[in-house]
């Protein structure tokens, strides 16, 4: 990555090695994280939390109106399909 670049993951926490990320940001080698998500939930390494580079949030990253609103409307849809074809719209077994 460029020294410029930022790391963002809101994706899961076991996608970025720490150390890794602690030595790119220490040594410059990137400017700087945004991390929504970590290795060790709900505990984030110590190390990041005190580099003024680095941005964390607490697994909030899909707390949005929108996101939240869909998430009700497809379990409401899962319950009506269920009651009205015995079968739930994302139904595994």
């Amino acid at each position: 990555m460029k020294d410029t670049a930022f790391l963002i993951n809101v994706a899961r926490g076991s996608l970025v090695d720490s150390n890794a990320l602690i030595s790119a940001l220490k040594n410059d080698e990137i400017a700087g994280a945004a991390l929504d998500v970590f290795e060790n939930e709900p505990h984030p390494r110590q190390e990041l939390v005190e580099m003024d580079n680095v941005i964390m949030t607490p697994h909030v990253g899909s707390a949005t109106h929108v996101a939240r609103y869909n998430l009700s409307k497809e379990a409401a849809n899962n319950v009506l399909s269920f009651y009205k074809d015995g079968k739930a719209i994302n139904q595994i077994n």
